[in-house]
């Protein structure tokens, strides 16, 4: 540790940065400005309400503060796995290998129609959203229909080629997101990548606009900043007609969500409200019962939605206010019921309410328990819950933490 620090070995991870930030003769508004963050979040580390952040945040903190040595930062607070790692399924290398296998199949091999592959993705997408272990059941099939898919788009021709592309586009997505808190995320950024490619190739204004909503999270997650995410989700946008019916409509609504949240993300309050109320607006003229099949955009998706953002603000009470009164019931997606609840889970916990933050993520496990187990927020609260001080909801706790695999 460098000899300068004044900070005590006992000292907790937010009263370092507190310390750290005061010596450096920085305000809450500014650091959290260096950061890419709010004064709001700068505060809520200080006073220990949030987490230790993830290993790239960390970085640039400890950069915008000077300070070499991360334990300086964490002190005894190591970055465990718990935190940091992020858990491995078990058909991570398949699907790694299929994403880095390159088929040459002759000219008497005959592709799949577009039809097929239309169909195909369309199962794939039910399965995704289904009951169950949907990581592990979408890992069967990612192999064959991303080499499939691959295949016809080089076989077949015009209108066809194009649908092939476009259903290439979609298995993407759904690989995206079987690796979405996975160890790869070079993996995550090249599925991203490849999917964005192929939508443009099938000249298809509504895969464009479904590959920039999943950019929006590769960019989020890699730290870019909000002017290229905003950027980007607009231009897609652009190339809707929001008043052709309800598949430039959803996709519109959802580019405008992507947007919100990534306003969100870096505190901007009035901007992300902006875009939320536009998101709002397209559910709303969709009707209450209508949802996207596989984008599940729809008035419960951008309800939970409002959920996250008001949590990226800091803004826990309005947080929790929506997690109290949205039902997720009629969401035909059992892996986003289980992520909203986890939202839900993260603005109890920025209130301190540790009995709520056990109840929901209970919850969430019992709808989606992949969804639960490969969640970054999950795992580090689940596993400082079961050795908290809350003798009440410890047992729940360590019993969470087991299902989990995490340290209990």
């Amino acid at each position: 540790m460098p000899e300068h620090t004044d900070i005590p070995t006992t000292a907790t991870f937010g009263q370092r940065v507190r310390r750290a930030r005061e010596r450096a003769g920085l305000t809450r508004p500014v650091l959290g400005g260096l950061v890419g963050r709010s004064a709001e979040w700068v505060k809520f580390v200080e006073s220990g309400r949030l987490q230790m952040p993830r290993l790239p945040l960390l970085l640039r903190l400890a950069d915008v503060l000077g300070i070499e040595d991360l334990a300086e930062l964490t002190g005894e607070e190591r970055l465990s796995a718990a935190t940091y790692t992020k858990a491995a399924h078990d058909a991570l290398p398949a699907v790694k290998a299929a994403l880095t296998t390159y088929h040459f199949n002759g000219a008497e091999d005959e592709p799949d129609s577009a039809d097929e592959l239309a169909e195909r993705v369309r199962q794939a997408w039910q399965l995704w959203h289904g009951f169950g272990d949907h990581r592990t059941r979408i890992a069967m099939l990612l192999p064959d229909l991303l080499a499939d898919c691959q295949h016809a788009a080089r076989g077949l021709d015009g209108r066809d080629r194009r649908r092939a592309l476009a259903a290439l586009a979609s298995t993407y997505h759904l690989t995206q997101l079987y690796l979405s808190f996975q160890p790869a995320p070079e993996l995550v950024m090249l599925t991203g990548d490849r999917s964005m490619t192929a939508a443009q190739d099938a000249d298809d204004p509504h895969a464009v606009a479904a590959a920039a909503w999943y950019m929006n999270h590769v960019f989020r997650d890699a730290g870019e900043r909000h002017e290229a995410r905003v950027d980007l989700a607009m231009k897609a946008a652009d190339l809707l007609t929001p008043d052709r019916g309800p598949e430039d409509l959803a996709r519109w609504g959802l580019l405008h969500l992507a947007a919100a949240l990534s306003y969100a993300k870096v505190g901007r309050r009035g901007d992300a409200e902006r875009y939320w109320d536009r998101a709002d607006d397209a559910a709303r003229r969709l009707g209450d019962s209508y949802a996207h099949p596989w984008l599940i955009f729809g008035r419960g998706m951008v309800d939970a939605y409002a959920i996250t953002m008001n949590t990226d603000l800091m803004r826990s009470g309005p947080a929790v206010d929506v997690a109290t009164h949205i039902d997720l019931a009629p969401m035909p997606s059992a892996t986003r019921r289980s992520f909203h609840l986890l939202e839900s889970a993260r603005a109890y916990r920025l209130q301190g309410e540790s009995v709520a933050v056990v109840h929901l993520l209970r919850k969430a496990y019992e709808a989606s328990p992949e969804t639960v187990r490969f969640n970054l927020f999950a795992r580090p609260a689940v596993s400082e819950l079961a050795i908290g001080d809350n003798a009440m909801i410890r047992d729940d706790a360590r019993q969470l933490a087991h299902q989990l695999g995490v340290p209990a």
